[in-house]
């Protein structure tokens, strides 16, 4: 049989959640079109039910990960940059398709998202330098404040930049050792789903990371609703479904993470993501001393 004649194998796209890779519980997909309105893909069109899988599967993976040492944490995360440098041609083929972009500057995008994970990668075991240490206080104790992960953190990822914006917003949220609910951008998750696919076949444990792809808004409300979401970032929210949210993530208090906006996704993107979902723990103690005149250790 010649090339002519051969069939085309079309890649089947699926959410991932727990570590594996479902379908939407519903049953629903829709299609995905490029920036002309090509058909590339149907991609699965996630449901409540799916959402709150994903809160389930990643609340029982947040004890370990938020449990490992940050150094461990960073080499993981390493891990997964040279994943995505191993199948870089797949990505470029995804973003220049859902961004309408030539394929040079498509290139140019995936570089920048591999060196942002990267990034973050170096910053798991350096974070806790710059916003915890030794606090003075008056008397004698040591008063020494740590960061600690917030939970479980629901993203909306950026709905124009489809896959440097959602690296941007994911990597910092794991970084630190929260676990994380991830919706796709709607007009284009394919690379989101596809780094499900890399993140599988990496050393992260399966929960720590979920993806679902579908309507944001459809998705997002039962899980800025959910009672064991810790935390929700908006990024990929417009101004009248962010506000919607942000009231309905109240009920239990949430952290919040409103959307901002982004001029160039290329640029540093320094550390403010990365102390969003963090909580500080300090603790005092007596640091033993006796007296003016006494001893102390």
């Amino acid at each position: 049989m010649s090339a002519v004649d051969r069939l085309s194998v079309f890649k089947t796209y699926k959410l991932y959640v727990g570590g594996k890779f479902p379908r939407s519980e519903s049953g629903r997909v829709y299609e995905v079109t490029d920036a002309k309105g090509k058909w590339l893909a149907n991609a699965p069109l996630s449901s409540r039910k799916d959402a709150r899988d994903a809160v389930v599967a990643a609340r029982k993976a947040f004890g370990a990960w938020s449990g490992a040492t940050a150094y461990n944490r960073g080499q993981i995360l390493y891990r997964v940059a040279e994943m995505l440098e191993g199948r870089r041609s797949q990505f470029v083929h995804e973003v220049a398709d859902a961004e309408g972009l030539s394929k040079a500057k498509a290139a140019e995008q995936v570089e920048a998202t591999i060196d942002r994970w990267v990034w973050y990668a170096g910053w798991t075991d350096k974070i806790a330098q710059v916003v915890g240490g030794g606090n003075p206080v008056a008397g004698p104790y040591f008063n020494l404040s740590s960061p600690e992960p917030t939970g479980v953190v629901a993203v909306l990822a950026p709905q124009e930049s489809s896959f440097l914006g959602l690296v941007s917003v994911v990597a910092p949220v794991i970084a630190t050792g929260n676990t994380a609910v991830v919706i796709a951008s709607e007009r284009s998750p394919l690379p989101a789903l596809s780094l499900g696919e890399v993140l599988a076949t990496s050393d992260l444990p399966g929960g720590v990371v979920n993806v679902l792809s579908g309507r944001t808004a459809e998705i997002a409300a039962p899980l800025a609703a959910h009672q064991d979401v810790n935390a929700i970032d908006l990024a990929g929210a417009d101004d009248v479904l962010a506000k919607e949210l942000e009231v309905a993530a109240a009920d239990n208090l949430k952290r919040v993470l409103r959307p901002q906006p982004v001029g160039d996704w290329r640029a540093t993107p320094g550390t403010d993501r990365l102390t969003a979902f963090l909580e500080t723990k300090t603790v005092w103690h007596p640091t033993g001393s006796l007296g003016a005149s006494g001893s102390s250790y």
